[in-house]
């Protein structure tokens, strides 16, 4: 058979549908979004287990740490400085309100305990940017009772809990720290407060309280099929939106202040240590094993993110949804960053 001039071969158009088919797929690829999201990790200088972090802005930041262990940047984490906590002990947790005025959670070994009377957790505050510090001691009769995390609305109102389901709280600055009625006997691991009194407090034995008035008052949440769980973390969005997590991969959310709580899936077996929600929509979890999980409709379904490390990640922090740090075991410093997408050449 002649073919006339002009005529392609059936074999040669589907070779050129190919090869259009795949250049198409390929620039499909880069156009959905001009930005790609990624964690990258940041150079400590140290090995310390860092159990928390904190930023007043896109640059200035604070991660503390077993050790005595206090870091501080000014460059968003491009560089970390170790100021002097004046202590060895363990800081489960940092703030600052300003530049100037921060509190860290210092908790001791009890073999190093001198005597019964001796506090085992006690507070530093500093006026100066962490260049001074000067403990503070709450007024305990349990001097032995583990004070493991702090949640400041702002520079004036505050709480610290713990061990026994011990509260203390304060809205003066900590000038002075009260103790309010503890809501449970468990360990309080985690919480989050608003500026309007609004509260929640999570801890073992499936504990979840919520508040409504800053802690004068607390009422237990009604948490379904969650009778082995240790929630060690919370996080509220506006008034009714709240989501705790906990061991094995478990993941709890609230519609209504905290009232009610139920199950997500988050289709993973290890303890989560933290998560932070920046929208009704959009939140992250990290723990064990270097795991860092992410939703964008609400926890309808959470994705694991590369993290690049494998290393246990205790605490989270994002400033705003481009924005964020993660920390944790051997000096782990993680940031999260969108960044310019590839895009195709014409």
């Amino acid at each position: 058979m002649t073919r006339r001039l002009g005529e392609t071969s059936p074999c040669r158009l589907v070779r050129l549908s190919s090869r259009l088919l795949i250049l198409l797929l390929f620039a499909f690829c880069f156009l959905p979004s001009a930005f790609a999201s990624s964690w990258t990790r940041q150079p400590s200088g140290t090995m310390a287990w860092l159990r928390s972090v904190y930023f007043l802005d896109q640059n200035r930041g604070w991660v503390a740490g077993t050790g005595g262990t206090l870091l501080q940047t000014t460059d968003g984490g491009e560089t970390w400085k170790r100021l002097l906590a004046l202590t060895r002990d363990t800081l489960h947790d940092v703030y600052f309100a300003d530049e100037n005025v921060g509190w860290l959670i210092a908790e001791r070994d009890l073999l190093k305990l001198k005597t019964n009377d001796e506090p085992r957790s006690y507070l530093l505050k500093t006026e100066d940017g962490g260049f001074s510090w000067r403990r503070m001691l709450l007024n305990n009769k349990d001097a032995n009772v583990r004070l493991v995390r702090m949640v400041f609305t702002d520079g004036e109102h505050g709480w610290v809990f713990g061990e026994s389901g011990v509260v203390f709280a304060t809205s003066d600055g900590g000038a002075h720290w009260m103790r309010q009625r503890s809501p449970t006997k468990h360990l309080l691991l985690g919480g989050a407060f608003a500026l309007d009194g609004h509260g929640l407090l999570v801890g073992a034995g499936a504990t979840i309280v919520q508040t409504s008035d800053a802690g004068a008052s607390w009422q237990p949440g009604i948490v379904r099929d969650a009778e082995n769980a240790r929630f060690t973390s919370a996080s509220f969005v506006g008034a009714n939106f709240g989501w705790a997590v906990g061991n094995a991969g478990q993941i709890f959310a609230t519609r209504d202040a905290g009232r009610t709580w139920f199950a997500q899936r988050s289709n993973v077996g290890v303890d989560l240590l933290d998560v932070k929600f920046i929208s009704p929509a959009e939140g992250w979890a990290v723990g064990a094993d270097g795991l860092v999980l992410h939703t964008s409709d609400g926890g309808a379904r959470w994705f694991a993110e590369s993290s690049n490390t494998s290393h246990i990640l205790n605490r989270l922090f994002f400033i705003d949804r481009d924005h964020g740090w993660a920390v944790g075991f051997g000096g782990t410093i993680l940031k999260y960053s969108q960044a310019a997408a590839p895009q195709l050449k014409n």
